[in-house]
């Protein structure tokens, strides 16, 4: 993930957060629980898949390392604030920005542009239901456990191929794929996927469950979404 201003990652993940949790602490009633969602970033590339909590961490950008200073900052805090961090796997839904790859082709589908330009195909991620990750932020701010931290993911990676080859099937239009250099990142983390089993053991010990859409239910949405705003304009 990049940005023109590597600061600005800093300046809202680690200044801003511990504006935030001064403002909480001082309240006179301070919240029963504070969900920090930090980013499944933090683990860099590593071997071990899928990746659980414990893995060390190695954030190979200053988005994942800002993140990271936000966690380790956020310890100061145990303290004053019940506090937990959730690490969110790659996530997508209706309405997300066209800077993210997969509203980015839903758009071209919607549009049945004959070509689109991406970077890396070849890397491997989950792309989550925005309506899932929503779900477990719900829970974890009932139940989970002060202090603890949480991967919020199915487990289920895809290759962007497969995206393109669903929302193809999904919408019946055929793309052509061209690698742009520009968007091909030297420190990509060529594969992401998080194990679930801690939140899901969590959510059993209390009875509850989250639902994990498909992707072709997700990406079904993406598509609508982008369809019906093309249509409005």
């Amino acid at each position: 993930m990049g940005h023109a201003h590597e600061e600005a990652f800093y300046n809202v993940n680690v200044v801003g957060t511990t504006n935030l949790l001064d403002a909480l602490s001082n309240l006179r009633q301070p919240p029963k629980m504070v969900l920090l969602a930090s980013s499944a970033n933090v683990y860099g590339n590593c071997e071990q898949s899928p990746i659980v909590e414990e893995q060390p961490l190695s954030p190979v950008n200053h988005y994942a390392m800002s993140k990271l200073a936000m966690e380790l900052m956020a310890r100061t805090y145990a303290s004053k604030l019940s506090i937990v961090i959730t690490r969110p796997f790659n996530y997508t839904g209706p309405g997300q920005d066209e800077a993210f790859v997969v509203p980015k082709l839903a758009k071209h589908f919607a549009l049945r542009s004959p070509v689109v330009e991406l970077g890396n195909l070849h890397v491997e991620r989950e792309f989550n239901d925005v309506r899932m990750v929503c779900d477990a932020y719900l829970h974890l701010l009932d139940i989970g456990q002060p202090g603890e931290t949480y991967n919020v993911c199915s487990g289920r990676p895809y290759k962007l191929q497969d995206v393109i080859d669903v929302l193809s099937r999904l919408s019946g239009h055929s793309i052509k794929t061209v690698v742009n250099p520009a968007f091909v990142r030297s420190n990509e983390v060529t594969r992401l996927c998080g194990s679930p089993g801690k939140l899901l053991d969590l959510l059993a010990r209390h009875g509850q469950s989250i639902e994990m859409p498909t992707l072709e239910d997700t990406l079904s949405r993406v598509l609508c979404n982008a369809v019906s705003e093309i249509n409005s304009q």
